[in-house]
């Protein structure tokens, strides 16, 4: 049973009047529709818009906006990770360009669970749009507010908890909630009543009939919101090309169960850090065959402390050491819980598997369990950690061999499921790529929707209702592009500076730099060449010696017909005829960047 604390009940902001209501018990009832006023009508029309500004063409960066008349409601503010040709960027979130000129109308922000791609943009994004109340659950709000601990310099935040029973009144927008199942506890998803209609956003979910530490999905609330009718469904499309139905987290405890009943040396299993219910049942099965339980990572550390402070974990403390005892007792007493499932450099298992870790190194016969799919595009680093493993002496067990992961996104089962609950008027296949989403529709064509009621959105691209709940064409678009997080930047790396950064690693860069005499503008000396990615200097003085050559031709030539040389001119100069010149040697073209000093 989960032992959690009872939040308090809320006061939910109505209006920007700062009015309160206090939320009820008492079944929802559907609030009539309101005529527009003039204000509304000449703003758009008295028409409900839906505005996703991420996750309708990737996996992450999921943000949608709600908007009616001067009221907008956000749900989700997630981070993307960065793709292979992005050198450097530490992440990516979403492009806020419009809420910015509509702060004044937004009313608050909905996050369905805690994830980083639902939640990791909140710390840059909440100050650019005036701080808005956030409405999330108890787990959620705890792992909001942990991190948001790496970012003092700006104001607290005001997230406020809500249980799934609850109602919210933001400006025109009535919301419910529902619970569903994820790899995640406390994940909701929410009906979104407005003049127009209802929208219902699924968030991330599975139907999972035996969860683990959790309750299974509430389908009689959403079959009894499908009953009062809905015009839109956003779904999440994430596993909508696996067939048949999730695999329940309940069956995967049998498989954990049986490599710790075989395991000689010690059990280390890699997973992904928010799959708390995961991290569950290693404790439990742990304390179950008498070993002692370390976690290491970061952020798997920060979640574990929220989950067990709030009762998702509930293994006895004893179970658990700190990872420098790890060494202080045999190693078929211990087991390791650790992240780097997908091969990211500076998780734990990579410093494990490249003896950088301070207190773990692979013994011979220990067990390396990867407890999640591998994410694609990390499926060459994933083969490499396991053949480094095996090369150890340790016995490595992935999803493939046996039932030891279960993800939390519904197959499409699952998915038809959801749509016959709801009976959408419209499906707007939601949280995935232009194929997932695609394919996902196809599901609804199965369910005999017609095609015009399925509407595959992109990011940026405003979805319009009328007040009689029918689809207003509309071409319109806001800013959705990326923005790049790299250190303590936002949104200033831009294209230009990635594809130097691409050149660079394709290429390298080839620095010449040349000292000229102010008054005669003569050359002095020979130019100084480096080279860092392109050649080795020492090795190819034909090529240096011929570029400086060519550096000095140009100079030359253009301070002799110039009283006052134009030296941006020069250097451009310098720039195009040795970037030819060195592709046409060594087909290659690395950066140039010339140098001219004045002495």
């Amino acid at each position: 049973m989960i032992n959690k604390k009872t939040p308090e009940k809320a006061t939910i902001p109505v209006t920007a009047t700062n009015k309160k209501v206090y939320l009820k018990k008492k079944p929802f009832v559907a609030r009539k529709k309101i005529a527009p006023t003039k204000d509304q009508i000449s703003k758009n029309k008295g028409n409900f818009r839906i505005i996703p500004l991420g996750g309708f063409e990737e996996i992450g960066r999921n943000m949608t906006i709600f908007e009616y008349g001067n009221d907008i409601v956000i749900v989700d503010m997630g981070l993307m990770f960065p793709e292979e040709d992005m050198m450097g960027i530490d992440y990516i979130i979403p492009n806020i360009e419009y809420l910015k000129k509509n702060r004044k109308k937004i009313r608050g922000v909905i996050i369905t669970h805690g994830h980083f791609d639902h939640i990791g943009g909140i710390p840059h994004i909440m100050p650019e749009i005036g701080n808005p109340p956030i409405y999330t659950t108890e787990l959620t709000r705890a792992m909001i507010l942990k991190r948001q601990e790496d970012y003092k310099q700006h104001a607290p935040l005001n997230v406020k908890t809500v249980r799934k029973i609850d109602r919210l009144t933001l400006g025109e927008f009535k919301i419910e909630f529902f619970h569903v199942n994820h790899s995640i506890p406390d994940s909701i998803g929410l009906a979104i009543h407005t003049p127009c209609g209802t929208a219902i956003h699924t968030g991330d979910f599975k139907f999972d009939h035996s969860p683990v530490n959790d309750a299974p999905a509430d389908i009689a609330k959403i079959a009894r919101l499908g009953s009062e009718g809905v015009l839109a469904l956003l779904s999440d499309s994430t596993d909508s090309t696996k067939p048949g139905y999730s695999v329940s987290e309940s069956e995967i405890r049998k498989g954990i169960e049986s490599i710790f009943e075989k395991a000689k040396g010690r059990v280390i299993t890699a997973t992904f850090s928010s799959l708390i219910s995961r991290i569950q049942q290693i404790a439990e099965v742990a304390e179950q065959y008498g070993r002692k339980l370390a976690v290491d990572g970061y952020s798997m550390r920060n979640n574990v402390e929220i989950a067990r402070k709030l009762g998702y974990i509930n293994a006895k403390s004893s179970t658990f050491i700190d990872i420098k005892q790890v060494n202080n007792y045999p190693d078929h007493k211990v087991a390791i819980m650790c992240t780097g499932a997908q091969g990211e450099g500076n998780a734990v298992l990579m410093r494990i598997i490249n003896n950088e870790h301070r207190f773990v190194k692979i013994h011979k016969g220990d067990t390396v369990v990867f407890s999640s799919s591998v994410i694609p595009g990390n499926e060459r680093t994933v083969q490499g950690m396991k053949d480094t493993l095996y090369k150890k002496g340790a016995e490595v067990m992935h999803y493939k061999m046996m039932d030891i992961h279960s993800g939390g996104h519904g197959a499409q089962e699952d998915l038809k499921m959801m749509i016959n609950l709801v009976r959408p008027k419209y499906l707007i296949p939601a949280h995935g790529t232009y194929y997932m989403r695609k394919v996902h529709g196809d599901l609804g064509k199965m369910m005999k929707m017609a095609d015009d009621k399925i509407v595959l959105g992109e990011n940026g691209l405003v979805l319009e209702f009328d007040k009689n709940g029918n689809r207003v064409p509309s071409q319109e678009k806001v800013p959705s592009s990326y923005v790049m997080v790299d250190g303590l930047g936002v949104g200033d790396v831009g294209n230009v500076v990635l594809r130097d950064r691409q050149l660079l690693a394709e290429d390298g860069m080839f620095t010449i730099v040349t000292i000229i005499e102010r008054k005669t503008r003569e050359v002095i000396g020979e130019p100084q060449v480096t080279s860092r990615g392109f050649i080795y200097v020492k090795e190819n003085f034909d090529l240096v010696n011929a570029t400086k050559k060519r550096v000095k031709t140009i100079i030359n030539k253009s301070t002799s017909k110039e009283a006052t040389p134009n030296w941006d001119y020069i250097k451009n100069s310098i720039r195009d005829d040795l970037g030819q010149f060195l592709f046409q040697k060594t087909q290659r073209r690395p950066m140039v960047l010339p140098v001219i000093i004045e002495v």
